[in-house]
């Protein structure tokens, strides 16, 4: 890691710090967005195959030479449920600002952001307004 990597990584701590996160909190935040990025860089696609989900919610890893499907691990059902318990132990503790997230499924860029109240207008839709939250990546 660089200097450069070092200073982001501590600014992104520092903030996801100020809006209620433990340093544990935080970590787990940045390996759930890079495991979500890379979850979508898998549905779309790579060198070899793609990931896909059947009707049963079960995930397979389909070869791109040999069509063939066999069972792959679902690394984003378990990375979503961490996420929604670190946000529910943050808002039981600070119930007066609460936070949202948005999962954005386009493997180019982060995968998380974290919302506060005011990042979104009130009745509008957190998609078309995510990029004003707090990107962890």
């Amino acid at each position: 890691m660089n200097r450069k990597e070092a200073t982001r990584q501590t600014h992104q701590q520092d903030t996801l710090h100020s809006l209620g996160f433990s340093t544990r909190q935080a970590d787990t935040l940045r390996r759930i967005s890079m495991t979500l990025r890379r979850w979508h860089e898998l549905e779309c696609g790579i060198d070899g195959g793609c990931v896909e989900r059947d009707n049963d919610g079960r995930t397979y890893w389909k070869s791109e030479h040999s069509g063939r499907r066999t069972r792959t691990a679902d690394r984003e059902t378990g990375a979503l449920k961490r996420l929604e318990n670190i946000i529910k132990s943050r808002n039981i503790l600070r119930a007066d600002d609460p936070l949202n997230f948005y999962i954005q499924g386009d493997p180019r860029g982060a995968a998380l952001y974290i919302l506060r109240p005011q990042d979104i207008p009130e009745g509008k839709d957190p998609a078309a307004y995510y990029s004003r939250g707090i990107c962890v990546y």
